[in-house]
């Protein structure tokens, strides 16, 4: 069984947005969204045996691409709440004026969806439940992981 990954103190970082989470723009969710999901999947990866930079890489590669973001938010929609699935509405429309580099626009906006529930869910401090989220979205494709 895995160690909890959120027993950090929650404020590690002393810098909450200058608004209330529910107000910020869904594009600045899913930009701070981005950098958790990047640094959690980072951590898993180092937690496994084989430490070589690029088996480290393709093995994050499999989690943080727009592709994977967008299967894993699949996994999780019939478990969001009415809040949680009404912040991946705004952030799957939000307008970005970027596209992906591998991915289709789908999938990039999905991407875009899944990173801002994460950010939401950081910002309101809700470690509990993005723990469980991002959990799930290792879990999704653990036995072939190894």
């Amino acid at each position: 069984m895995m160690k909890d990954p959120f027993t950090i103190d929650s404020d590690l970082f002393c810098f909450p947005p200058a608004k209330d989470p529910q107000q910020l723009n869904p594009i600045v969710l899913a930009y701070i969204g981005d950098a958790i999901y990047e640094v959690f999947v980072r951590q898993y990866v180092i937690s496994k045996a084989n430490h070589r930079p690029n088996h480290l890489h393709k093995l994050s590669t499999q989690y943080v691409s727009a592709k994977a973001q967008a299967k894993a938010l699949q996994v999780w929609l019939p478990l969001l709440t009415e809040e949680e699935t009404d912040i991946v509405k705004r952030g799957r429309n939000a307008k970005s004026g970027t596209s992906a580099k591998n991915a289709d626009i789908l999938e990039y906006r999905h991407s875009t969806a899944f990173e801002c529930l994460i950010g939401y869910l950081y910002y309101m401090k809700r470690l509990e439940r993005l723990q469980y989220l991002l959990m799930l979205s290792l879990e999704r494709d653990e036995e072939k992981v190894q």
